[in-house]
């Protein structure tokens, strides 16, 4: 019980800006606990963004205004640390040369082109889709779309994925979570998305499975690209599981 509480502190202090304390210090194995607990933050930040879209809704403020809202304050949050991610590995996937090259690019601190540009289209994407969400009023759906979306970055970490290099996050987590952990959480994410689409209940598992079926081969190509799993490929994987996410609980809506 000691080691689980040890584990959500420690992804609750590195995963948003909420003052929680997580362990002095940290190993693979603490690490690799605290990323096993990621889906029980997307689920308290998808509460928090949730509640934030039925307030601006309230206050009437236009769909896209709202999402526009809820994406900034996610932003906040999280300290702009998976948006960083997505930018780095657009840059690195748009580099060309050995993987070498693609993480000194990665590494260099400014955006490029393609970061920019992934950054303002999946922004852009999130913002949409989330403010119609609230426009539809299908509160539940955004909360899914968060957890889900932090199912992709344990699924990135599953057994067998090696780092990029020997220092930072990826080598903390990469391969620590075993299979039962990625069962567990992808059928939480199913179950728990049943009622996403109160009107089609098979919609919203089907999206789900699809959405991280997706990830889980985008993040194998960035591992074979940039010789290892990286935290920028974990930021990239949960801001493009975001947008992916609400975009398919919207289809048909």
């Amino acid at each position: 019980m000691r080691l689980r509480a040890e584990g959500l502190a420690l992804a609750f202090s590195w995963l948003t800006v909420l003052p929680v304390r997580g362990p002095s210090q940290v190993d693979r194995a603490r690490a690799g606990r605290a990323l096993a607990h990621a889906p029980l933050v997307g689920l308290v930040l998808g509460c928090v963004c949730s509640a934030l879209l039925w307030a601006t809704t309230v206050a009437g403020l236009s769909a896209i205004l709202c999402g526009l809202v809820v994406v900034a304050a996610a932003a906040l949050l999280t300290r702009g640390m998976h948006i960083d991610g997505l930018a780095d590995t657009a840059d690195g996937l748009g580099c060309y040369g050995p993987p070498e090259r693609a993480r000194e690019v990665m590494k260099s601190g400014s955006a490029g082109p393609f970061g920019v540009a992934a950054i303002a289209l999946t922004s852009a994407i999130q913002a949409a889709s989330l403010g119609q969400l609230a426009q539809e009023r299908l509160w539940w759906a955004v909360v899914v779309v968060a957890v889900t979306a932090r199912v992709a970055a344990v699924l990135a970490c599953r057994k067998g994925i090696d780092a990029s290099t020997s220092g930072g996050f990826g080598a903390l987590v990469a391969g620590t979570q075993s299979n039962a952990v990625l069962t567990l959480w992808v059928l939480a994410a199913a179950a728990a998305s049943v009622f996403a689409q109160p009107d089609r209940p098979w919609q919203g598992p089907l999206v789900v499975l699809t959405v991280l079926t997706l990830s889980v081969l985008a993040v194998r190509h960035c591992v074979r690209r940039f010789g290892g799993l990286s935290g920028d490929v974990l930021g990239a994987a949960i801001e493009t599981t975001t947008a992916s996410a609400a975009v398919g609980l919207l289809i048909g809506s």
